[in-house]
């Protein structure tokens, strides 16, 4: 067992959860999202601390609010599209502060990993007017935590972290600290003059959030995460994060100016930079943050003319956009076979999208796994713009179309979604008599971050048992009628579902309800059938490949080849199921005319 003192070697977001236990926070609420997940997710094995999985960002705010109301250190997680939804209570937290610290962890995800835009979260801070850290690595995660708590108490405020994917992900060493306390009292107390946001006491709250702000730009002339290292004075950085250490590794033998807090900016050591080297160039990754504040400030500096916008950075990336030479990679990229973004064998969420494929109608989509439906040869998903944007979507074409729309525009969203954030999209459908249709795909987890719980999965974050909430129920309760429940597997049944809903006039839900094949139940099963292909019944129709699913492989023939194998001489090849991939689904047993796809039990197979 690790005691304070031990060097460890941690990811940024075990750092960052550690440096929260250490802070001695009492209640953590988070929405999964890459790259924050793991935050939450390592924050739950330890003792003395509440976690749990909000059902989105915005809430998982107010419960961090609610919590340091009562006097303890909260905390919320989320990556950089999940503060666009926790916005509202941010900016109206900035006026009423906190009793207890309050720390909001961003994941900023620069390349667009795993995300559908590229924001900067920095922008947050100056817009709600809180102070933002940005740890460069592991060790400066788990110490920026805890300066975080005690920023957010001295100041009244609540305070940002952010983090990017690099930084959130890659190891470093970290040296274990103590356990602390707040020396803030728990309980309640009632303070209506400085919670209660009517517009009297907003009006002084502002008053004091920009007496706030004038003592923090004083607090950031000193702050212990910010530092200067002196060398070439020809040229100096101004950088913060982890882009810090590419400067370093580019230039190093330059002088840097590593900012610890990138909002307020320490005015007078930047002037006290900019003095005393020859060039200043500023290297941030995404917008010019850090680089329009020093504009501002009236001094001379070079940006985003030489730095990329967009994308991550690397020391490389910098090193030659500063100098303009072609810089040679650190590491050589390793020549990999392509593997294009697919479905998993045996997902559910093929079968219904194979259906759909066939409607012909305008989807609209949303955010998760299932969003590779948008892609060939499913092609199967027409707009993804952010999560429960689909149903939205769906309704606005339905009241911008008329008549025109129906049978024309289906919606999908994924369970966790629908609780995040498509029940409101669905009330807005119901009571305003629109008639969209909505497939709700039920596979019992949050698939694309991690399989962590929703609502409706029965269980919380460390895995006790609790209410399992009722889709079905959920949208009859709404106020939709026609609510029906299929088996994505099976195609030729939710095609004729499919057909009936989308020409109904008025609003219907299908649940696709089926799990997901990599939760621990699906793995574990016993009854599990894997397919395999009868080589001499194929006639290499390539029908079975329009499904998309990676356990069918294609094994392509020459003229001499097919004749070998008894095949007519022009079949150009011949479909064969991968039985180490094949999760038994079934869904491609039925799409094959000629028999050539069999269960291992023995025999033809036409399942379900």
């Amino acid at each position: 067992m690790n005691k304070p003192g031990d060097t460890v070697i941690l990811s940024g977001n075990e750092a960052l959860a550690r440096g929260a236990y250490e802070a001695g926070v009492k209640v953590a609420s988070a929405y999964p999202g890459t790259p924050s997940t793991e935050i939450l997710e390592n924050l739950c094995r330890y003792e003395g601390v509440y976690t749990e999985w909000a059902p989105n960002e915005k809430v998982a705010l107010e419960v961090a609010l609610g919590a340091c109301f009562a006097g303890v250190r909260a905390l919320a997680t989320m990556k950089h599209v999940g503060l666009n939804v926790a916005a509202d209570p941010l900016f109206t937290a900035a006026y009423t502060g906190v009793r207890g610290g309050l720390v909001v962890i961003v994941a900023d995800d620069p390349d667009m990993h795993s995300s559908q835009n590229e924001q900067d979260s920095r922008n947050y801070a100056l817009a709600a007017k809180v102070p933002m850290l940005e740890p460069a690595d592991a060790a400066e995660a788990r110490e920026f935590v805890h300066i975080a708590y005690q920023l957010s108490e001295e100041f009244d405020t609540p305070v940002l972290l952010r983090t990017e994917t690099r930084m959130s992900h890659v190891k470093g060493i970290v040296t274990l600290g103590e356990q602390t306390a707040s020396p803030v009292k728990p309980g309640i107390e009632k303070m209506p003059g400085k919670f209660v946001m009517l517009p009297g006491n907003a009006r002084m709250r502002r008053v004091e959030l920009g007496k706030r702000m004038e003592r923090l730009k004083e607090y950031a002339e000193t702050f212990a995460g910010t530092t200067v290292e002196w060398g070439d004075l020809k040229r100096g950085f101004i950088t913060s994060g982890v882009t810090s250490l590419y400067v370093k590794e580019a230039f190093p033998d330059a002088s840097v100016l590593k900012l610890g807090m990138v909002y307020p900016l320490p005015e007078k050591l930047v002037r006290n930079f900019a003095e005393k080297v020859g060039e200043l160039i500023i290297i941030e990754e995404l917008d010019p943050f850090i680089e329009t504040q020093v504009k501002a400030m009236g001094i001379q500096c070079k940006g985003k003319e030489l730095i990329p916008s967009s994308g991550e950075l690397n020391a490389t990336i910098v090193r030659s956009s500063v100098t303009g030479e072609k810089g040679k990679a650190v590491f050589e990229p390793v020549q990999i076979p392509m593997r294009p973004p697919n479905l998993c064998p045996g997902c559910p969420h093929r079968g219904i999208f194979y259906a759909i494929s066939k409607l012909g109608a305008f989807v609209t989509g949303d955010i998760g796994c299932y969003t590779l439906a948008a892609l060939r040869p499913l092609s199967a998903m027409d707009t993804c713009v952010c999560m429960g944007a689909g149903i939205g979507n769906a309704h606005g074409m339905s009241k911008a179309l008329g008549s025109e729309a129906l049978g024309k525009v289906i919606a999908v969203i994924g369970d966790s979604t629908f609780f995040h954030s498509g029940i409101t999209g669905l009330i807005n459908i119901v009571f305003n008599r629109g008639n969209s249709t909505i497939v709700i795909l039920d596979n019992r987890t949050t698939g694309m971050t991690g399989h962590q719980p929703h609502p409706s999965t029965g269980r919380t974050i460390t895995g006790d048992q609790t209410v399992s909430i009722d889709i079905e129920a959920l949208c009859r309760a709404i106020g939709v009628s026609r609510v029906r429940v299929v088996d994505p597997h099976n195609s030729e049944a939710c095609l004729k579902v499919l057909k009936e809903e989308i020409e109904m006039p008025e609003p219907s839900v299908i649940i696709a309800k089926a799990p997901c094949v990599l939760i621990p139940e699906m793995k574990k099963r016993k009854d599990k059938k894997r397919y395999t292909t009868v080589v001499e019944r194929c006639t290499g129709c390539r029908f079975c490949l329009r499904i998309g699913c990676p356990a069918i492989e294609w094994v392509p023939l020459t003229p001499e080849e097919a004749t070998k194998l008894g095949y007519k001489e022009k079949q150009k090849g011949f479909s064969q199921i991968n039985v180490t991939l094949c999760n038994g689904c079934g869904q491609c047993a039925p799409l094959c005319k000629f028999g050539a796809i069999k269960s291992d039990g023995g025999g033809d197979d036409a399942v379900r």
